[in-house]
């Protein structure tokens, strides 16, 4: 019974816990307006360092969190013999992870994402465009300007404004239909490690390239990985923008409005659909759970709602499908 109890009451508390996991005691100056952001969100965020001898992510058999942002990209092994494998399981069991990388990612951070589907090239390499990188940029051509968004408002707002990025380029396996490319490279862009020969063909080149993926899994857990650590930092969010070769003046960078779009989306804020009041009957007879022949008019009402900014409304979707099964 004091078990039952006290599980009962560990799910009351995840149910509005994140877990945000910290590179090292930097990271809460360095991205105070990602974190500032993501206090807004109706959230109760614990703070722990990616190595936190007292890290753990499940009490009991239960999870302690509902969310887990990691702001720890070049983490090789977190503490309290927390695995990749356990932030897997987080998700199979329905909780939400956004993470960011880095040129300098560590092997963790690698394994997690490559077991959704979103493959992060190796520790050293960035993503270079030498035609759309920024007019700050008079080095390598890896400060780059992307707006390559994809298509859909739930996601990354309306009408986001162009980021800056500098980091490691991703790949979604091709086998894993559930990848969502939420912010390409242009096509003149490449992953490769700076200065250096181009002997093999690089993971992705052009389109391909992936700076920020997500995935979607069939539980309706989804996972955010950011290419880039700096692109979250408050030095990219109050950075102004332009393109080599652009015309007109520096605009602000949009680093700041679409990353919280984006987390939205990842802790299920927007674009979450739940459904009630299902009803069906032959038309113009009462509710009934009866088979159905194929000849039969059949009447079938349901409400669906939407998740918009933390509050439920109706779903106004256009594509709306009902399947009959013949048995």
């Amino acid at each position: 019974m004091e078990k039952a109890i006290i599980i009962a009451i560990l799910l009351a508390v995840a149910s509005c816990r994140t877990l945000v996991i910290l590179e090292n005691v930097l990271t809460k100056e360095s991205h105070s307006s990602f974190l500032a952001d993501l206090a807004t969100k109706d959230v109760d965020i614990v703070y722990k360092y990616a190595t936190d001898s007292s890290l753990t992510i499940k009490k009991y058999g239960e999870s302690l969190y509902t969310n887990i942002v990691i702001l720890a990209p070049s983490v090789s092994a977190f503490g309290n013999g927390v695995s990749a494998n356990d932030f897997l399981t987080f998700l199979d069991d329905g909780g939400n992870i956004v993470m960011s990388a880095s040129s300098d990612v560590g092997d963790s951070i690698k394994e997690i994402a490559a077991e959704v589907g979103i493959e992060i090239d190796d520790e050293g390499t960035s993503v270079i465009d030498h035609m759309n990188y920024d007019v700050s940029d008079v080095g390598d051509h890896d400060l780059i300007v992307a707006d390559s968004f994809i298509s859909s408002s739930v996601i990354v707002g309306e009408s986001p404004k162009p980021i800056l990025f500098k980091g490691v380029g991703m790949a979604a396996d091709s086998d894993n239909a559930l990848v969502i490319d939420i912010l390409r490279a242009s096509p003149t862009a490449y992953s490769h490690a700076a200065n250096q020969d181009i002997l093999e063909y690089p993971l992705a080149i052009g389109s391909s390239l992936l700076l920020v993926a997500g995935m979607q899994a069939r539980n309706n857990a989804r996972i955010v990985v950011f290419g880039s650590h700096d692109m979250l930092s408050d030095k990219f969010y109050n950075a102004d923008v332009k393109a080599q070769g652009a015309e007109g003046g520096v605009q602000a960078a949009g680093n700041g409005e679409f990353a919280s779009n984006v987390v939205d989306w990842a802790l299920r804020r927007n674009g979450d659909l739940r459904f009630s009041n299902v009803k069906h009957n032959k038309a113009g007879e009462a509710p009934s759970d009866m088979a159905y022949r194929i000849t039969d008019e059949v009447e079938y009402s349901i409400v669906i709602e939407e998740m918009r900014n933390g509050n439920w409304e109706a779903f106004k979707g256009s594509d709306v499908q009902l399947d009959f099964v013949r048995i």
